[in-house]
């Protein structure tokens, strides 16, 4: 078997928190914890610490951070991990959190996950190998609590500790479903949205609240199911264009669509028009989110707002005060705001409805 010191030998003397780890034989967060000073470091033996400090010691490990570690005990870094980094949703979360951690002086480090579970298992070792002081989760599951602290947005996360940000989603769907209904709409179909999604299930919890409030039929068909969030091969949009596809092979017995989130619904407004009905003459359309497209692409999309770059700033504020040691909310609810534009209009009886 090939020692640890044989393989720090043929990485051209690139020492890291893995190096080390694996010298001494336990694990990168232990590593880490005493390397930080984190309060937890008070649980680890003494003979322990004393081992890292010398393996640290006789193997000369300082990378940047660490050299303002020994400086200040601080590197004033915080890491964000995000299943992708190109769609709109995390941009605009991102540059709520770098607005807020910039006046902080504090830098982040941005890591994308890509759904795959190996990767969403390794990543957070990876970061607290960076010698990050805690972590923001966009959509993302922790399955082990961390020895920094941690935020999640729209949570999915089982590991205690963590402090949330989410959107009220039950404000969500009682809006979106007044708008429909006060535009004559009683044939509404209805998105699920992907499995594993942080929203999915307290967003289809309060749908199925506020339609029977409000007197709306939520029936199987017209509900459109949009598969695993950890299919990597599609995108939101073209899950979108297929939950239409599939509900417009059924029926075309509704005349309206509440559709999971904005890329979703631009990917079903493709789908209805593809098959030679008009949103909204036809069937009216209205997402969640607000993203930046969703102004401009024709028509114009009717939309449920969620504050995104508010919410990625009250992240990052939340986490910086965890790790200023300050008390905080374990959940801080957000608002969202109904956005008229063009993808919805009075609901018309001039079509057919029957199915094709």
């Amino acid at each position: 078997m090939t020692s640890p010191v044989k393989r720090f030998k043929k990485t051209e003397n690139r020492v890291t928190l893995k190096f080390i780890a694996e010298y001494l034989g336990i694990s990168q967060t232990t590593v880490s914890v005493v390397l930080t000073g984190s309060p937890l470091a008070s649980t680890i033996a003494k003979q322990t610490q004393e081992r890292i400090f010398e393996a640290v010691e006789k193997f000369q490990y300082r990378p940047n951070v660490f050299a303002r570690y020994l400086q200040a005990k601080r590197t004033y870094s915080v890491a964000v991990l995000v299943p992708e980094i190109g769609d709109e949703f995390s941009a605009m979360l991102i540059s709520g959190i770098e607005s807020k951690l910039a006046e902080a002086k504090f830098n982040y480090f941005v890591e994308s996950h890509g759904f795959a579970p190996e990767e969403i298992e390794n990543y957070p070792d990876v970061l607290m190998d960076r010698q990050v002081e805690g972590m923001i989760f966009i959509n993302t599951p922790l399955k082990k609590p961390l020895p920094v602290p941690v935020v999640a947005i729209s949570d999915i996360t089982n590991a205690s500790g963590v402090t949330r940000v989410v959107i009220d989603n039950s404000q969500i769907v009682l809006a979106g479903i007044r708008h429909l209904k006060t535009l004559g709409h009683t044939r509404i179909a209805f998105f699920k949205g992907p499995e594993h999604n942080g929203d999915t299930q307290s967003r289809w919890a309060a749908l199925m609240r506020a339609a029977q409030e409000m007197g709306v039929a939520v029936t199987e068909e017209l509900i459109a199911t949009m598969g695993s969030y950890f299919d990597t091969n599609l995108s939101m949009m073209q899950r979108g264009y297929n939950a239409a596809m599939s509900l417009l092979h059924r029926t075309h017995d509704f005349t309206a669509v509440m559709a999971f989130n904005d890329a979703s619904a631009i990917g079903a407004i493709r789908a209805i028009e593809d098959v030679g009905l008009k949103v909204p003459s036809d069937i009216s359309v209205m997402g969640v989110d607000d993203i930046e497209l969703a102004e401009f692409i024709s028509p114009r999309l009717t939309t449920i707002r969620q504050p995104l770059k508010e919410m990625g700033a009250i992240a990052a504020s939340t986490l910086l005060k965890r790790i200023d040691g300050d008390e905080v909310a374990q959940e801080t609810v957000v608002q969202p705001e109904l956005v008229i534009r063009q993808s919805t209009a009075a609901a018309t009886n001039a079509r057919a409805t029957s199915a094709p």
